[in-house]
C-alpha cells in the first residue's frame, strides 16, 4: 500500500473517529455499510408480543431513546420505561413523557425506581439487568424478556486490534443467567442462544463502531489501532468484508 493512500485512509478514520457519537440508538450512519442480527433464530418483538396483552403494565428498561418502545404500541397509560445515558434521558423526556408514559431516568437496575409488584411484563433488549430487582417488581406470573449481547460478542475483532483485551461482562452467558433467574424465583420458559456474523465493509465503519461500542473496545484509537486498522482495510481489500461473530442470548421468564 503507497504512502499517499496510507495518508488518505488515517485522514478518513480520523473524521470517523471525530463524528462518533449516537443519538438514541441509531446507527443509520453505518447503514450499508456493515451487517449484524440479520440471521438470529428468533425475532424479539415477535416474542415479546406472544405474551404482551394491551391491559398489560409493561416497563421497557434502558429504552435508548424509546425507538422499539414506541413500535410496539403498547397504551401510552399501561407503559414505563427507564434510561440512564444522559443525552438518552432528555431525548426520551421529549419523546415519552408527553406521551404520557411514565419515564424515569435510572442507571441502576439493582435499583429501578418502581414500585413493587407493578408490572405484567418487563422487557430489556441489551440493558443491565438484575433478577432479584425483576422479581421485586413483577407481579406473580409476570413476564421477564430480554435479549442480551453476549459475553463472547465481537471478541475475535477486539482481539484483533486490542489484543488480550479482558471480557467486560463474563457473566453474560445462557446457562449462567438462567441459573440466576431460577435462584431468583423465576421459571425458565425459553431460552436460546446464537452466534452469528458481523460484517464490515469499510473500516470507517469499524472506527465508529469501537468508538461507540467503547466497553467492548476500551482504550480503542485510530492513532493506538493504525498499523491493524491497515491489516484491516487489506483484508477487506482482498475478500471485500471484514467478518467478527456477535454473540446473543433470548431468555423468557415467569415470577412464580
Amino acid at each position: 500500500m503507497d504512502s499517499a493512500r496510507i495518508e488518505q485512509l488515517r485522514k478518513e478514520w480520523l473524521e470517523e473517529e471525530k463524528i462518533a457519537h449516537i443519538h438514541g440508538w441509531d446507527f443509520s450512519h453505518i447503514h450499508g455499510r456493515y451487517e449484524e442480527e440479520e440471521d438470529l433464530p428468533w425475532e424479539y418483538d415477535e416474542v415479546l408480543n406472544k405474551y404482551r396483552k394491551n391491559d398489560m403494565q409493561l416497563l421497557d428498561f434502558d429504552t435508548g431513546g424509546g425507538e422499539f418502545l414506541l413500535s410496539l404500541e403498547h397504551p401510552y397509560e399501561n407503559t414505563a420505561a427507564t434510561e440512564g445515558y444522559p443525552p438518552n434521558v432528555e431525548l426520551c423526556k421529549e419523546r415519552l413523557l408527553p406521551l404520557g408514559i411514565d419515564f424515569k431516568a435510572c442507571d441502576d437496575a439493582d435499583k429501578i425506581p418502581f414500585e413493587n409488584d407493578r408490572f405484567d411484563i418487563y422487557i430489556n433488549r441489551h440493558g443491565d439487568f438484575n433478577a432479584a430487582e425483576a422479581a421485586r417488581i413483577l407481579k406473580k406470573d409476570g413476564v421477564f424478556i430480554t435479549e442480551q449481547v453476549g459475553a463472547d460478542n465481537d471478541r475475535d475483532l477486539v482481539e484483533f486490534v486490542l489484543p488480550d483485551t479482558p471480557l467486560p461482562f463474563p457473566e453474560l452467558k445462557l446457562e449462567i443467567q438462567k441459573k440466576k433467574f431460577e435462584e431468583a424465583g423465576f421459571e425458565i420458559i425459553q431460552a436460546e442462544e446464537a452466534y452469528r456474523p458481523i460484517k464490515f465493509y469499510d473500516v470507517g465503519a469499524f472506527v465508529w463502531f469501537a468508538r461507540i461500542i467503547e466497553w467492548e473496545f476500551p482504550g480503542f484509537s485510530v492513532k493506538k489501532c493504525f498499523d491493524k486498522l491497515l491489516e484491516m482495510q487489506e483484508i477487506i481489500d482482498e475478500k471485500g468484508v471484514m467478518e467478527g461473530t456477535i454473540h446473543r442470548y433470548l431468555l423468557v421468564t415467569r415470577k412464580k
